[in-house]
């Protein structure tokens, strides 16, 4: 008696129904990228992860001279190096996340192209990395509290808050430059040129409280105004850290990003492996 093979049953759309479905099922896919891309940034490094924080340190202290005592911009009641790294956590984590997701795809065209997985986790570990930087960053930030003995006030417990605004504003950012750098290769060259541009237009190193009243709501079409902005509001405890109507508006548009990010993303996913 013959043993029937088991029959394979191909139903078209399966794929797309079950999409969700398999980005917790190949999870584990995920960690691994994630882990690779760790582990590749700092290999033979003579400091190693030291580099997550030397970066914004020194990038603090540059700030600190040129916006706070060379131009003597108004710190809102706090010592000035806190002033900047409050801005400097969310703003390094937006901008490592586009960089590193704007290249995610490119960096993984041999695996895209010769298996199935949801190519949206290769995009997301790479915002996961940068994430995890993140966090090692703010070390520095508890080393400045605890140096200038400042207490945060009971407003840090709405971080988590910002922060999954912050990592909404990187995934949605990240999913459509990504997409855009698989089609048209000129982003690898945009790329640095926004993140570096957006660093001067943001509230990184000075307070977004010293821009004209009539202006704020149009300078927060930046989305990022709202994201630093609710971080200082959180960690410096200052009512005049952050400007609601713009906040908003900020939050609207990183909504707005990261919805049309991965429509856009999930349109043109399937011509990646043909392309890349």
């Amino acid at each position: 008696m013959t043993t029937q093979p088991p029959e394979l049953i191909i139903e078209a759309g399966r794929a797309e129904k079950q999409y969700w479905k398999d980005l917790w099922r190949y999870r584990e896919l995920f960690y691994t990228l994630a882990w690779r891309d760790i582990s590749v940034r700092y290999k033979q490094t003579v400091i190693g992860v030291a580099w997550a924080l030397i970066r914004p340190f020194l990038t603090m202290v540059v700030f600190t001279i040129v916006f706070g005592n060379l131009a003597k911009l108004p710190s809102e009641g706090v010592p000035y190096p806190i002033l900047v790294f409050s801005a400097m956590l969310p703003w390094q984590f937006f901008s490592n996340s586009l960089s590193s997701a704007s290249e995610s795809l490119i960096s993984n065209a041999n695996l895209i192209s010769k298996v199935y997985f949801p190519r949206m986790v290769v995009p997301t570990s790479a915002v996961v990395t940068s994430f995890v930087d993140f966090m090692i960053s703010g070390m520095i930030l508890l080393g400045l509290m605890i140096w200038y003995n400042f207490v945060p006030s009971w407003r840090i417990v709405t971080l988590p808050l910002f922060i999954a605004i912050a990592f909404a504003a990187s995934m949605g950012a990240g999913l459509w430059l990504c997409s855009l750098n698989v089609k048209y290769r000129d982003f690898r060259y945009i790329v640095p040129f926004v993140v570096q541009f957006g660093l001067y237009i943001s509230p990184v190193g000075f307070s977004s409280s010293i821009v004209p009243e009539k202006w704020r709501l149009l300078y927060s079409l930046n989305p990022m105004v709202g994201v630093i902005d609710g971080f200082r509001w959180a960690i410096l405890g200052n009512d005049s850290a952050i400007y609601w109507p713009g906040f908003c508006l900020s939050l609207g548009l990183v909504l707005v990003i990261l919805v049309t990010g991965v429509q856009y993303f999930r349109r043109v996913e399937r011509t990646f492996a043909d392309v890349i």
